[in-house]
């Protein structure tokens, strides 16, 4: 498909069939994905391809905690993990949240791919101002979403997950993640059980506007 096409139809997908992914299109999703810009072009990123089950099993149950926790923090009336408005640390997690169906269901995703990066090879423009920090993940995730936008031209899903992020500590001696190293994300590929449709997303005129944030909004002139 052509890319306008594979950027609208690239929705999150949990849920995959039984079938492989070869791993000639394993590695051609790769060998795409590795053209996404970086600072510098240090390129500092690295895909652990994740196929032992036990380890598998793991770092789900490692992102299913990160999940409860976040789900909780929904239900409390939260943004989860917000840095501006954070919900306290004792908000209760409910009995009946519903699990994460990739996590469930870990061993039998065709591809997991764990993505870390060398820190060193960031250049965090703003990591002296009084805020978190998120410059840091330009050099980084344009590279993930090249990996899900490879994968949906070539039919397949996938899905982006942070959580296990969340859980560095635990992760990093199972994947004998090197000193100065981040994990950034967790994906899942394979084939979708049910193929993305068009995405609902807001309008351009909704986020847009020209030269101030608060300066009118970007349309296409009157014909």
């Amino acid at each position: 498909m052509d890319l306008s096409e594979a950027m609208r139809t690239a929705g999150a997908v949990r849920e995959f069939t039984a079938d492989p992914v070869p791993p000639e299109v394993l590695h051609a999703v790769l060998d795409d994905a590795r053209f996404a810009p970086s600072g510098g072009n240090q390129q500092g990123w690295h895909v652990t391809i994740v196929r032992d089950r036990a380890l598998r099993r793991r770092i789900a149950d490692l992102s299913a905690e990160v999940w409860a926790r976040y789900l909780a923090e929904q239900a409390a009336g939260y943004r989860a993990f917000s840095v501006v408005d954070p919900a306290p640390d004792d908000v209760p997690v409910p009995d009946d949240l519903r699990p994460h169906p990739m996590f469930e269901r870990i061993e039998d995703v065709p591809e997991v791919l764990v993505i870390s990066c060398d820190l060193r090879a960031l250049a965090v423009t703003d990591r002296d101002l009084d805020r978190p920090s998120v410059v840091g993940g330009a050099s980084i995730y344009p590279f993930v979403h090249n990996v899900l936008l490879a994968a949906r031209a070539r039919g397949l899903g996938g899905v982006l997950t942070t959580f296990l992020a969340a859980a560095e500590p635990d992760v990093a001696p199972l994947l004998r993640l090197p000193e100065h190293h981040a994990i950034v994300a967790l994906l899942g590929l394979g084939t979708p059980v049910h193929q993305a449709t068009r995405l609902r997303r807001r309008p351009v005129e909704e986020f847009a506007t020209v030269d101030r944030v608060d300066g009118a909004p970007f349309t296409l002139p009157s014909s």
